[in-house]
């Protein structure tokens, strides 16, 4: 059985949100953001602290980008990702790792800064610093969708297309979708209109109720 760790909407929504538009099965553990602060028993399953932490079988990762690869690769059939000789392939990876390491990073530095740390150790400069430059590298979604439209790819909705959109969703979280360009809003307006989107915010909310994490 597939078991992921997972904290509300955070980064391990993306294999959360690959779990569903697979339809696979697997037990979702919620925990409370941080869990390294708030679940510190945690620290024994993932000694990074971080989530996701996922298992099937033997097998353990801890990247939300790469756990979405590897259920696509392993058990998509052709679904969600790219074949290596497809001469799309380079794209696809490009993207899939762009999402997490430049358009969630510096989010994550705006989240710490205006929400996380206590009250005398925000920072509203780099905050804002890193909202800029998170506003700056979206421009490149915005100029990929004009040609590539409706999906990162073109036609085919893959791994990479999780991978983006999650840091949208994340930007959303943090009030900045007033500042996505037409085709990024068009695109994030698309994205959630699918069912596996819908069913993984449902899954996510079913199991925290579940298991009273607030």
């Amino acid at each position: 059985m597939i078991k992921l760790y997972h904290c509300m909407s955070a980064r391990s929504f993306r294999a959360l949100w690959a779990l569903e538009e697979l339809g696979l099965d697997y037990e979702l553990m919620m925990l409370p953001f941080p869990p390294r602060m708030f679940k510190k028993e945690y620290l024994g399953i993932n000694p990074l602290g971080t989530i996701p932490a996922f298992f099937d079988g033997d097998t353990f990762m801890t990247e939300s980008s790469a756990i979405a690869q590897y259920l696509a690769e392993r058990y998509g059939q052709g679904k969600l990702n790219i074949p290596v000789d497809d001469p799309r392939y380079g794209a696809y990876l490009n993207w899939l790792h762009f999402g997490e390491a430049t358009l969630t990073f510096p989010q994550t530095l705006v989240l710490r800064y205006t929400r996380l740390e206590p009250e005398e150790r925000r920072v509203p400069q780099v905050a804002e610093d890193y909202k800029k430059w998170f506003l700056g590298r979206l421009r490149g979604v915005e100029a990929s969708l004009e040609k590539t439209s409706p999906w990162i790819l073109g036609d085919t909705f893959t791994t990479a297309d999780i991978s983006v959109a999650y840091a949208l969703m994340l930007a959303e979280n943090l009030n900045m979708e007033n500042e996505f360009g037409p085709n990024t809003l068009a695109y994030w307006q698309r994205v959630q209109h699918r069912d596996a989107f819908k069913r993984a915010l449902e899954s996510q909310q079913e199991a925290a109720t579940a298991q009273g994490i607030s």
